[in-house]
């Protein structure tokens, strides 16, 4: 049942696309969005509540896990969604100079241990015990090895290059316990520094210390460091008596230059100078003012961070980002200080949680009058502990009025039965996971898939001139963009673009600060929150999806066979999940054989079987192995397909040399799928391939239109409408469930 077609776009280019369905009914023809309040969108939390709802309580509240001795440094586990947002969006780096963010916040040296004056331990065990008791037996080994092998590099003058260079002890959930490991790790070994990721530890070479040997000995260097790292207020630290000036000079020089924000060095003569004996000694302080002040900063720091404010925002006809926007101009703050689980359609009625950080309730109260102008509306204010991450749901809710109702073309039978059936028939078999159109914009000239691509190429002033294509449109967003890329002036297309679109004008701002250069635009798509600049990138890979699922329909229709991707995990198609979490879940992922499909050991529909559906919480190889041996019935995997990414496996079939050669097509056959300079990463994720519309219901309505006047007489022409509700996991879309339905493209 697969069907391919032509579309011309706007800009000339011809675009094949091959649009599948998984059902064989009729279906029908309809309206939908007629308007707004005939498409109600209402996001369920990961408790299964509809966020729409009245509630004392916080709708999401991240739950922190205290993983013992056992669980540390063992990826698989750590449950990646306990994480808030933050801790998952950016890479955070720790140093020596301050903190911020997450693992930032640790403060080495803060736990209070007990040193003497020169900064070293009180006790060089107390450090070895804390390693032995945080991590597994196994980790400590392969740390310590690594900590050799970075001295026998540096000794034999190799270089530290590679993947070698770095070693990973795995996700800390638990702050505390991160901040323990990053000091007892540098009070241990000075010489190596450890890096906070996304709650991951990695230990690196320090590449200042090695650069200090060269000043110094050895000892002193290992001791400095551990100093630095204590940060005991008021302490000292004293380098060897020195006679030479310039090699005094250069010491001076690095500690200033590295570390001058943070300590003060001065040269002492000996107690026992004299001019037979010019020994000066450098002694080492922590700057007083700048120890204290970044203390009460740290304390601001934290002060700020329980300053969290979740609600309810209901939004008519409008933008999501245009309504993030407003918000923030109203609030004083930055479209980055909020954040959401997911994205919601325009043109419709929607209600989704949302978190700003920085805001109070009671601020946020004041501001509803105002937004109400701009048809939203918030709810639910209520202050909690942590922002919200991208897919940070169960699902959505649906409520849908399709109007017009008439048969298809040529077909004779029964409109409410045809209706009947096709509900039934997608209700039951499911539809294919396509992403919605509602993904790449509703532009006709440019789609976010193609900005996605230009930024995967790190083209990035062609991604920027796409950003600000016009339309053929004769409006006064379309005038500016269009005299942006006739003159590439971003001050006068300021001046022109309207206020409303918070986007444009952001993205103007910083190319008019930093100019119409590479490296201009680099800084420019900072202007996007992160969520933003990874959504481009996100839609070029469901494009991509979308043409791979059509064609593995064409070539294989509904069969599973040997080299398909099955997979037993039920959380997979979450495309924001950190890269440990998609290796296990790739672990999980299984190539079908060819004696599995020989066997019809899978099926793409999912089989109702209750027996198994109990015993999958068993282990699932052993099942897989049984029904393999004993043929009972198809098992219940989904079949799924990669969405593009560089944590992720391919087919083994045809669909695999397909995804290659799309690659090769698009000039990205070298992709590693990271953009350093927009720190975006994309992992990758698997994404079923059909899926099922659940707590379904559904009515006919008479819309009866009077005063329709055939020859003179007055009669009552009756139309049909459709009022349809139903429940979709995250990441699925409702337009493309009902094309399924009605066998009709929007």
């Amino acid at each position: 049942h697969c069907y391919l077609r032509m579309e011309e776009d706007t800009d000339f280019r011809i675009r094949f696309s091959s649009l599948c369905f998984i059902t064989d009914h009729v279906g029908f023809h309809g309206t939908i969005k007629s308007s707004p309040s005939d498409f109600v969108v209402i996001e369920i939390d990961e408790q299964g509540q509809l966020v729409n709802k009245a509630s004392d309580e916080p709708i999401y509240k991240v739950n922190k896990i205290l993983p013992g001795p056992n669980n540390l440094a063992k990826k698989t586990n750590l449950d990646p969604q306990n994480l808030s947002f933050e801790e998952r969006s950016n890479q955070e780096v720790n140093t020596l100079a301050g903190c911020s963010g997450d693992d930032q916040n640790y403060e080495p040296g803060s736990e209070k241990e007990d040193t003497i004056e020169d900064g070293t331990s009180k006790s060089e065990e107390e450090n070895i015990d804390v390693l032995g008791s945080l991590l597994d037996e196994k980790t400590n080994e392969l740390l310590n090895q690594f900590a050799c092998d970075v001295k026998e590099k540096w000794n034999s003058k190799t270089e530290l290059i590679g993947p070698s260079s770095e070693f990973s002890l795995g996700r800390i959930l638990d702050k505390n316990q991160r901040a323990i490991l990053h000091s007892a790790i540098r009070q241990k070994f000075p010489f190596l520094i450890t890096v906070g990721k996304n709650s991951e530890i990695v230990v690196k070479p320090n590449l200042e210390y090695k650069e200090l040997c060269h000043l110094v000995s050895e000892e002193e260097a290992f001791d400095f460091f551990k100093y630095l790292d204590a940060k005991k207020e008021n302490s000292k630290f004293t380098f060897k008596p020195n006679i030479n000036k310039d090699h005094r000079k250069a010491v001076h020089h690095f500690i200033n230059k590295k570390f001058g924000n943070l300590v003060e060095t001065k040269s002492f003569p000996e107690p026992n100078y004299s001019a037979d004996n010019p020994k000066v000694v450098i002694t080492v302080r922590f700057r007083e003012k700048a120890h204290k002040h970044r203390k009460r900063s740290l304390h601001e720091c934290q002060e700020r961070k329980v300053i969290y404010t979740a609600f309810t925002l209901r939004k008519e006809n409008l933008e999501m980002f245009e309504a993030v926007g407003f918000l923030a101009i109203k609030l004083g703050v930055i479209p980055s200080d909020f954040s959401y689980a997911g994205l919601k359609d325009k043109k419709a009625i929607t209600y989704q949680a949302m978190v700003v950080r920085k805001v109070t309730p009671e601020r946020l109260k004041n501001i509803e009058k105002e937004i109400e102008k701009k048809r939203m509306n918030v709810f639910n204010i209520r202050s909690v502990d942590d922002s919200l991450r991208l897919g940070q749901l169960k699902g959505n809710h649906f409520d849908i009025v399709i109007r017009n109702l008439k048969n298809q073309i040529n077909d004779s039978a029964n409109l409410r039965e045809r209706i009947l059936e096709a509900v039934e028939n997608v209700k039951n078999k499911g539809f294919v996971n396509y992403y919605g159109p509602q993904r790449f914009g509703m532009g006709r000239k440019v789609h976010t898939d193609q900005i996605g691509l230009a930024l995967l190429k790190s083209e990035m002033v062609k991604a920027v001139q796409l950003f600000l294509t016009p339309e053929e449109l004769d409006d006064p967003v379309n005038r500016a963009k269009k005299y942006f890329l006739q003159t590439e002036d971003a001050k006068g297309t300021l001046s022109l673009m309207p206020e409303f679109k918070v986007r444009e004008r952001a993205l103007l701002e910083s190319l008019h600060r930093f100019g119409v250069t590479e490296e201009g635009c680099i800084q420019a798509w900072f202007s996007f929150p992160h969520s933003m600049r990874i959504f481009y990138v996100h839609a070029y890979s469901s494009k991509i999806w979308n043409e791979a699922v059509s064609y593995r329909l064409a070539t294989y229709g509904s069969r599973v066979v040997e080299g398909d991707l099955v997979c037993l995990d039920e959380d997979i198609d979450d495309e924001h999940l950190p890269s440990s979490k998609v290796s296990v879940i790739s672990s999980r992922v299984h190539l079908v054989t060819e004696e599995e499909e020989s066997a019809n050991t899978y099926a793409i529909h999912q089989i109702q079987v209750p027996v198994i559906k109990v015993n999958l919480k068993y282990d699932q190889i052993f099942f897989r192995r049984l029904f393999h041996v004993s043929f009972i019935f198809p098992f219940i995997a989904q079949v799924v397909l990669p969405v593009l990414g560089y944590n992720i496996q391919y087919p083994k079939n045809k669909l695999g040399k397909w995804y290659q050669e799309v690659l090769s097509r698009d000039g990205l056959q070298t992709c590693r799928f990271k953009i350093p300079t927009l720190k975006l990463n994309v992992p990758g994720c698997y994404r079923k391939i059909l899926k099922h519309p659940c707590n379904l219901s559904y009515q006919l309505i008479e819309d009866h239109d009077i005063d329709v006047t055939k020859e003179g007489s007055h009669i009552d022409e009756a139309t049909l409408s459709l009022l349809i509700s139903f429940d979709l996991d995250a990441s699925c879309y409702a337009t493309v469930c009902l094309r399924e339905i009605m066998k009709h493209d929007f």
